[in-house]
């Protein structure tokens, strides 16, 4: 027997039946879908690749006790992998909401309160990165949402230690869904639109062959991000942190390089 999340109280006999009863109710799954905010699933967790512990977490333990503050880069959601929730990101799903939505926070497990809000200082981006570069052994590469935020140690102090030790490996992303499509791996006539699908987007599928045990996906061509989080364990497991590193002071910020300093005294010797 067959059980689909779709469907949690209901048993299929076949594939064929589960892929008539997607077809049959695509169109209330989808506003279902697009209903929901959607966040990380650690209980249905992908399992890793084999060397998913190599992950690129360059985070940096930091000891100088004194450091209040930290730059961190980090993969929020990454595209062409099927998660747990069935979905795959489409490259480009993220393009409209960075130009939109500028005002995204950096969340602790999702909790949209206060105390939970690692930092609010926060550029998004999409950037490519070939899957070896975040340590996994999928081929191809993949386009990841990412976010550059400043990190400050008294707005949550467990967290910001947390990054500080390199604990964070991997986050998850809060959204509401735009635009979605139904896949579906069927060569029954009546499934016709849904195998297009299916055709146009499987070979950028990074763990493909457990989208094709699956038989379908959901294929997610925009989304709108509401905020990133921290997480133990997301539904996409491909998300780490890349580099952890100690902002620089104001007065660090504003001091000349050397090669400045040492044109600025011999200007100065001209002068007098």
């Amino acid at each position: 027997m067959i059980i689909a999340k779709e469907f949690p109280n209901k048993e299929f006999a076949t594939k064929a039946e589960l892929f008539e009863a997607l077809r049959t109710n695509k169109k209330t799954l989808i506003a279902q879908k697009k209903l929901i905010t959607k966040q990380g699933d650690a209980i249905k967790q992908i399992l890793p690749t084999a060397n998913a512990d190599k992950k690129a977490n360059k985070a940096l333990t930091i000891e100088d006790k004194n450091v209040n503050k930290i730059n961190a880069q980090l993969v929020i959601n990454t595209t062409g992998l099927m998660d747990s929730h069935g979905d795959v990101h489409i490259a480009g799903i993220w393009n409209k909401t960075i130009k939109e939505n500028r005002g995204m926070l950096l969340l602790q497990e999702h909790e949209m309160t206060f105390d939970k809000i690692i930092s609010d200082k926060v550029t998004p981006k999409a950037q490519t990165f070939d899957w070896h570069e975040l340590g996994f052994d999928y081929k191809g590469q993949t386009e990841a949402l990412v976010f550059d935020a400043e990190i400050e140690k008294n707005r949550n102090t467990f967290m910001f230690n947390q990054y500080v030790k390199g604990y964070v490996k991997e986050h998850s992303v809060g959204m509401r869904y735009v635009k979605m499509d139904l896949a579906i791996n069927s060569e029954s006539e009546e499934d016709k639109s849904e195998k297009i699908v299916w055709d146009k987007y499987i070979n950028t599928v990074a763990n493909k062959e457990e989208a094709e045990n699956q038989g379908y996906f959901w294929a997610i061509q925009e989304a709108k991000a509401i905020e990133g989080s921290a997480v133990v364990k997301g539904s996409n497991h491909a998300t780490p942190t890349i580099n952890i590193e100690a902002a620089k002071s104001t007065s660090e910020k504003n001091e000349p390089s050397p090669d400045t300093q040492k044109k600025l005294f011999y200007q100065s010797l001209f002068k007098n």
